[in-house]
């Protein structure tokens, strides 16, 4: 299945990597070429390093990241879920978790030109193969740094688990996308219309 970027965050996306679409459990980095595809996709490696990623790091040191890929994702949703349910807690161990993330990053920033003018862009190294898990670290920190948690939504469609953050005027977005579970359940609300009427 091809990733879905519905989340308006790329933590958001990262966590929707596991999914439920119509109750079905989809797995979206089963393994480690799937793993750097999705770093790919979501614009976190470049596609000339992720070619040569696989060749240096090879299979068996890939799928063994994207398993611990798949711990932080499954470990960061849960801290994420509470978080936006009660902020009030204190998380400073998952704070500690996060922060030894972020200092196992190999980086730098650089000015590059763009079409809006000079602009700072981190650049991360990837000496290991384990480095690559530290790609998402920044952006799980910036979610809970620089979005409130009451915008931090999971879809309401019948059978989802996709996560989005809400960053409409209102604060009304309900549906990962209204093109697919907003349809399905206006259609469900509709067909339900014509059998009681």
């Amino acid at each position: 299945m091809t990733p879905l970027f519905l989340g308006s965050h790329p933590a958001m996306d990262f966590f929707n990597t596991a999914m439920t679409p119509m109750g079905t459990p989809v797995e979206l980095i089963g393994d480690g070429r799937a793993f750097v595809d999705w770093l790919v996709a979501a614009g976190l490696l470049e596609a000339a390093a992720a070619t040569r990623d696989r060749r240096r790091f090879g299979v068996e040191a890939l799928d063994a990241v994207a398993t611990t890929a798949r711990e932080l994702r499954g470990w960061a949703r849960d801290w994420i879920e509470r978080w936006r349910e009660d902020p009030t807690v204190d998380y400073t161990i998952e704070v500690r978790r996060l922060n030894l993330l972020l200092s196992r990053g190999n980086g730098f920033r650089q000015i590059v030109a763009t079409d809006d003018g000079w602009q700072v862009v981190d650049h991360s190294r990837v000496d290991v193969a384990a480095d690559l898990v530290l790609l998402i670290a920044p952006s799980i920190a910036a979610l809970v740094t620089t979005e409130e948690p009451t915008c931090v939504r999971r879809c309401v469609g019948h059978a989802c688990s996709l996560m989005f953050v809400d960053r409409t005027k209102a604060h009304r977005r309900l549906f990962c996308s209204a093109g697919t579970c907003g349809n399905r359940m206006k259609v469900a609300a509709f067909r339900e219309r014509q059998r009681r009427g």
